[in-house]
């Protein structure tokens, strides 16, 4: 990230934190309208796979630090963004998982926590008219939570993680600019119509986001 800052050093602003931390939510809106000017969007990407184990074996200790991370940074880091992203009518994309509707052996912690988010993403759609809220479904793609699921998680998921190692061998799994861009471009350009919707990345109704690479800086 530095790095990318260093080569585009009008254009992005790094700020470190830990999630778990509410504090994170204020000083990257502070962050963001004292470098920028305004936050016109906000896009939420982030999560943790863990704990991975049968509901049986639930450790809650940790299905608590994943709601932290997962859903709960999520409802902070709107709560703080929504003055803004209303004053320039600006747009909320959260991105959510297949898990969110589609339940897996073991993953009881990270499907809930999307699915939760998918609810607030709809929940902020109905409360604030000027505010465009979009869930995205990414896809499964080529990252090192993938690479967890293949090398660390077969003991807990049953058939599933068969699934998961045939689409890295067959060469299935998204690059991440694939999806990333059509979020990218619903950050910048999302329609209102589009508000409250769980769309999978590459959807009908996205197709206009999902050719417009160039424009992105």
């Amino acid at each position: 990230m530095e790095a990318l800052k260093a080569s585009y050093p009008k254009q992005v602003e790094v700020l470190v934190g830990d999630l778990q931390s509410t504090n994170v939510a204020i000083k990257a809106v502070e962050t963001a309208v004292t470098v920028f000017g305004k936050l016109n969007a906000i896009i939420i990407n982030h999560g943790i796979l863990q704990p991975v184990s049968r509901l049986e074996d639930a450790p809650l200790d940790k299905w608590k630090v994943a709601f932290d991370i997962n859903f709960f940074s999520a409802v902070a880091l709107i709560k703080e963004s929504i003055p803004e992203l209303r004053r320039n009518n600006g747009r909320a994309i959260f991105v959510s998982s297949g898990a969110a509707v589609t339940p897996y052996q073991g993953w009881g912690a990270y499907g809930a926590s999307k699915a939760g988010i998918n609810h607030l993403a709809q929940t902020l759609a109905v409360e604030e008219e000027r505010i465009t809220s979009i869930s995205i479904r990414p896809g499964v793609i080529d990252t090192k939570m993938q690479e967890e699921i293949r090398e660390q998680h077969a003991e807990h998921m049953g058939s599933a993680h068969e699934r998961f190692r045939d689409l890295k061998k067959n060469g299935k799994l998204l690059q991440p600019q694939e999806p990333g861009t059509v979020i990218a471009e619903l950050a910048l350009h999302a329609r209102r119509e589009l508000t409250g919707l769980f769309l999978n990345w590459n959807a009908e109704q996205l197709g206009e986001y999902q050719t417009k690479s160039s424009r992105i800086v």
